[in-house]
């Protein structure tokens, strides 16, 4: 694909309920929508798509395109058009209407940076304008795949956002329950029966899959990658290197470089 041939067009509207778009045909590129607030609505033969805040909807090529502000609502949402020359749209559910709703925070946060980023890189079309918009394109149809692919309670994403995010931080089951909205001991249920790990177990793995990286790839000292994954005990980190890798973490170093 030569990225002087890939046409993108976005926008953000904010349109009261008069406001419908009809194409029985569709158009020959897809279109890709995020709610920011108020709602709006998508029909695909006989079913209606009802988008609030944090909804995306995705609109297949040639597929009929029935679109407009709810009735008695403000609709305000970002809007692309791209073509049918992405790889990631084949890893998507094959519907002619995708209606998916983002409700963990931080990947809200995420969606709408990515839009706004299209939305700036378009207007301002300095160098390399083009590629930054694919690139925020893609990032969005990664995300619509994952959130298809994985089926798991929103309150644990955000928990495994934030345990990404403080990962060299101690850690309080508490304090992510409170973030959350669930008691410490609901919270550490769920959390099991999603993931199968338990938050403690999920922390550590996530620590020890990023101190793999440092000693596989910098001249860092085990005992310096310990702390800099997070762990305040080197006998603490060489026992959960063990558990996840079936060895020392120095011996590892050795045996990888």
């Amino acid at each position: 694909m030569q990225f002087d041939e890939f046409h993108l067009l976005a926008g953000h509207f904010t349109e009261t309920d008069t406001y419908v778009t009809k194409r029985p045909q569709g158009r020959e590129d897809w279109l890709l929508t995020y709610t920011l607030g108020g709602e709006g609505f998508f029909r695909s033969l006989d079913q209606t798509h009802n988008c609030r805040e944090g909804d995306f909807a995705l609109v297949r090529p040639h597929a009929q395109q029935h679109y407009g502000t709810a009735p008695g609502a403000i609709w305000q949402f970002v809007w692309i058009h791209f073509p049918d020359s992405l790889t990631e749209t084949s890893l998507l559910p094959d519907q002619p209407v995708l209606h998916m709703s983002i409700e963990n925070d931080s990947l809200r946060e995420r969606v709408h940076h990515a839009f706004m980023r299209i939305l700036a890189d378009s207007r301002e079309r300095s160098d390399y304008w083009m590629e930054l918009c694919i690139a925020s394109v893609r990032e969005l149809l990664l995300l619509l795949a994952q959130k298809s692919a994985r089926k798991i309670d929103a309150r644990i994403e955000e928990v495994q956002y934030l345990l990404s995010k403080m990962m060299r931080q101690p850690i309080r089951i508490d304090e992510l329950a409170k973030a959350v909205g669930l008691s410490p001991s609901r919270l550490s249920h769920l959390f099991k029966e999603s993931t199968g790990l338990s938050i403690i177990d999920s922390l550590n793995r996530m620590r020890i899959q990023q101190a793999v990286l440092l000693l596989q790839d910098s001249v860092r000292s085990a005992s310096e990658v310990c702390y800099d994954v997070g762990f305040q005990n080197y006998n603490h980190f060489s026992n959960q290197f063990r558990k996840w890798y079936g060895e020392s973490p120095s011996t590892f170093k050795k045996t990888r470089r």
